[in-house]
């Protein structure tokens, strides 16, 4: 099913990928909560401040970017803000997208970054994106097992990063 009111919510069993808003990500590049904001230990990290400076810029170029924005990875149980994981824009002329996702030190290790993960590539496919791409820092072996464990494959690596891609097939 196509989103077509804007983003909304994309839950999975322990977690919320909650859309940012232009106000939220704000807050989240001057590092200052408000409002109902709830950020565990750590949050936002240097990723998440620059994810959501990518956000702004999308935003006042293109607008709102739709389902191809940025998330709060938030749990469940308690709603605490624990990362963020997004597209770094709209599909691209072929229909892919490029991801990138972050949690704080105190949650890695638990599974949540391949679970989100997993969502945001359900979003991109239900919403007809032909594939998605991502990279991982050489030495991140744990953000490269978390792409294989959510489905990419390896694609390639230059002397900083290796590369992962997953391509949808059709749907009806």
């Amino acid at each position: 099913m196509k989103i077509d009111d804007g983003p909304v919510p994309l839950s999975t069993e322990r977690l919320l990928l909650h859309p940012l808003t232009v106000g939220e990500a704000q807050r989240i590049v001057a590092q200052v909560p408000g409002g109902e904001d709830r950020w565990g230990d750590g949050y936002p990290t240097g990723a998440d401040v620059a994810g959501a400076r990518g956000f702004l810029n999308g935003w006042a170029l293109r607008g709102s970017p739709g389902p191809f924005g940025a998330y709060e990875i938030r749990r469940r149980a308690d709603g605490v803000a624990v990362g963020g994981i997004g597209f770094h824009g709209p599909p691209d002329a072929e229909r892919w997208v490029t991801v990138g996702y972050g949690l704080v030190p105190s949650v890695r290790g638990l599974g949540y970054a391949t679970e989100a993960l997993r969502a945001l590539l359900a979003c991109a496919r239900a919403q007809g994106a032909a594939g998605a791409k991502g990279d991982a820092d050489l030495a991140n072996v744990a953000s490269q097992r978390v792409m294989e464990a959510a489905g990419m494959r390896y694609a390639g690596e230059d002397e900083r990063v290796r590369y992962y891609r997953v391509e949808f097939p059709p749907t009806a």
